[in-house]
C-alpha cells in the first residue's frame, strides 16, 4: 500500500514543477519592449534615423533626434529629470552624409562606443536598427569601402536589441551576431512594417 501511494503522488508532482517551469519558459519566449522617450541618432550619419523620425511621428510617440548624439545628450536629459528611456542608434555608413558633417567613420565609432556606454551607465536600452537593407551594406557600397560594416561591427554586438529590414539580413550577419551575443532580434519584412515593428515595441 505505500507503494501505491508514492506513484499516485509522481504525477502531481510532475504537474507541479511543470506549473513552476510555466511562467520561466513563457518570460524567455515573451516579445521584447521598450520604453520611451526615445533617442535616434546614427552611427555612420545615414539617413535612417530620418526614416525612424516620421514612423514615430506618425506613432505620436515621444522621441528626440540627433544626428550627432554624445553621451551629454544623455547625460542633460536625466538631469532635467525627464531621462530618455530607450536609444535607437541606426547602422550603416553613408560617406555623403559624413562629407557633410565634416566627420569621418573613426569618429562615428568612437561617437557611438561613448554613446552605449554612457546608455548603459545610465540604464538607457540600446537598440541598434539596421532598417536599408543591402544598399546600406558592403554589397551596396564602392569598392573598398567598409564604413557600412564597421557601423555594424560598433553597434550590433553592443545593443541589447536589434531591429532589422529583413532583406539587409540575407546573409544571416545579424542572426549570427543575436546568437553569439544573445540579443533578441525583430526583422520585418517590408520597409513600412516598421511602423506595426515600433508600435509594438513601445506598447505598454
Amino acid at each position: 500500500m505505500p507503494n501505491v501511494r508514492r506513484y499516485a503522488a509522481a504525477p502531481v508532482a510532475a504537474l507541479f514543477a511543470l506549473a513552476l517551469l510555466a511562467p520561466a519558459a513563457a518570460a524567455q519566449t515573451a516579445e521584447p519592449k521598450a520604453d520611451l522617450p526615445v533617442l535616434v541618432t546614427s552611427c555612420g550619419q545615414s539617413i535612417g534615423p530620418t526614416t525612424i523620425k516620421v514612423v514615430l511621428q506618425r506613432l505620436k510617440l515621444p522621441f528626440d533626434i540627433d544626428p550627432l548624439a554624445t553621451p551629454e545628450t544623455l547625460q542633460a536629459k536625466a538631469k532635467a529629470g525627464t531621462p530618455y528611456r530607450s536609444l535607437i542608434i541606426t547602422m550603416g555608413a553613408s560617406l555623403k552624409g559624413m562629407g557633410a558633417a565634416g566627420i569621418a567613420i573613426e569618429d562615428e565609432l568612437d561617437r557611438a562606443a561613448a554613446l552605449i556606454a554612457e546608455a548603459r551607465k545610465l540604464g538607457v536600452k540600446v537598440i541598434g536598427a539596421h532598417i536599408e537593407g543591402m544598399k546600406r551594406r558592403s554589397q551596396g557600397a564602392a569598392a573598398g569601402d567598409t564604413t557600412d560594416e564597421q557601423s555594424i561591427d560598433a553597434v550590433a554586438p553592443n545593443s541589447a536589441l536589434l531591429v532589422v529590414l529583413k532583406e539587409g539580413n540575407a546573409d544571416g550577419r545579424f542572426t549570427a551576431i543575436a546568437q553569439a551575443k544573445r540579443i533578441p532580434l525583430i526583422e520585418f519584412e517590408k520597409t513600412v512594417d516598421l511602423i506595426p515593428t515600433l508600435e509594438k515595441l513601445f506598447a505598454k
